[in-house]
């Protein structure tokens, strides 16, 4: 027997949303989206944008609901749904920075970068890139989420679903790796 909608967790609605239930997906909702949008609004204070990333989180929700396993692997529903939230927002910021370039107008002043730079930047970037890659996947995680999303160790140790210490150790050892990959 299936538990009422207010006596399910939020993996159980995000199981029930992924079979098609719109009232799961409606009790989810009401559930997560205060929390979600405080946090957005921490990261962006423009509301429209936050809005739009709303909107287009919870849509992501209902098309992969059922991408969602809830195991102690995947985390948390509400992990998960932040971990989708925080990439919407990161491809909003950057929609919008793309929009906001304006192309830059040669002038006599312009000067082009010397050709070893060039390179070298670019080697840089390939390097990182390797160590990057030989990174284990944990580490990987604990520094997208802390790195690229801006989270604090707490905010990655409930996004991940494992203790603050973890993460704050697998941070530790994935820039001692990078560290030494890149010396």
């Amino acid at each position: 027997m299936r538990r009422s909608l207010n006596a399910a967790d939020e993996e159980e609605l995000v199981r029930r949303t992924a079979a098609g239930d719109r009232r799961a997906f409606d009790e989810l909702y009401r559930r997560t989206s205060p929390w979600l949008l405080a946090r957005l609004r921490r990261r962006c204070a423009d509301d429209d944008l936050v809005a739009d990333v709303m909107q287009e989180t919870y849509l992501a929700v209902w098309r992969a609901a059922g991408s969602f396993a809830g195991t102690a692997t995947s985390g948390t529903a509400t992990g998960w749904l932040w971990t989708i939230a925080a990439h919407r927002l990161v491809d909003a910021f950057r929609r919008r920075a793309r929009q906001n370039q304006v192309p830059p107008v040669p002038t006599t002043a312009t000067v082009a970068p010397a050709a070893e730079d060039e390179v070298m930047a670019g080697r840089v970037g390939q390097e990182l890139e390797q160590a990057l890659l030989v990174l284990p996947p944990e580490a990987r995680e604990v520094l997208r989420a802390m790195v690229l999303d801006g989270l604090s160790a707490r905010e990655t140790s409930v996004l991940l679903g494992v203790p603050e210490s973890t993460v704050k150790s697998r941070a530790r050892r994935a820039r001692i790796a990078l560290r030494e990959a890149l010396s």
